[in-house]
């Protein structure tokens, strides 16, 4: 509320309608909405691209384990936001698909080091290449400081979500 009891909006037929920066984010909540959309059906369709058997959700795993190398288990499931057991079961079906392995962690004997194994990285990599020469076409009509841009403001957003 302002200092004069008014809220951010205003009142049209009984429905408050946003003003001012409200609209900015109105705006962003739409727009965000529709990627995300578009993002979780193009996952999917990366995933089946990797392997037919496996699950939408699977492929952001794979893509970090491309990265970023061998990782824990537990630092996985906090980067995907999941818990410990829906972890393993993705991992165990990842494993049985060929596209991992896991190995004893030398610093902690209790815990196991999750890698790609030469095949999911080979399939990650065809993927990944796909998508991004998918990208260049669809964007190729922008300056490249604007797809640098783009990048940066996503990549500040996905820290921010992070936290």
């Amino acid at each position: 509320m302002h200092e004069d009891g008014s809220g951010d909006g205003q009142h049209v037929g009984g429905q408050l309608t946003p003003t001012g920066a409200d609209q900015e984010f109105l705006a962003l909540e739409r727009e965000l909405t529709v990627l995300l959309r578009r993002a979780r059906a193009s996952q999917g369709e990366m995933a089946r691209e990797v392997h037919p058997d496996l699950e939408t959700a699977a492929y952001g795993l794979l893509v970090r384990l491309d990265e970023y190398g061998r990782q824990r288990a537990t630092e996985l499931a906090a980067y995907i936001g999941v818990g410990k057991a829906t972890m393993s079961r993705q991992l165990r079906a990842l494993e049985e698909l060929g596209l991992v392995g896991r190995e004893p962690d030398p610093a902690d004997g209790r815990a196991w080091l999750v890698a790609l194994t030469d095949e999911g990285r080979r399939r990650v990599g065809r993927v990944r290449e796909a998508r991004r020469a998918r990208y260049v076409r669809q964007l190729a009509h922008w300056d490249r400081d604007e797809v640098s841009e783009l990048a940066r403001l996503l990549h500040e957003l996905n820290g921010v979500m992070e936290r």
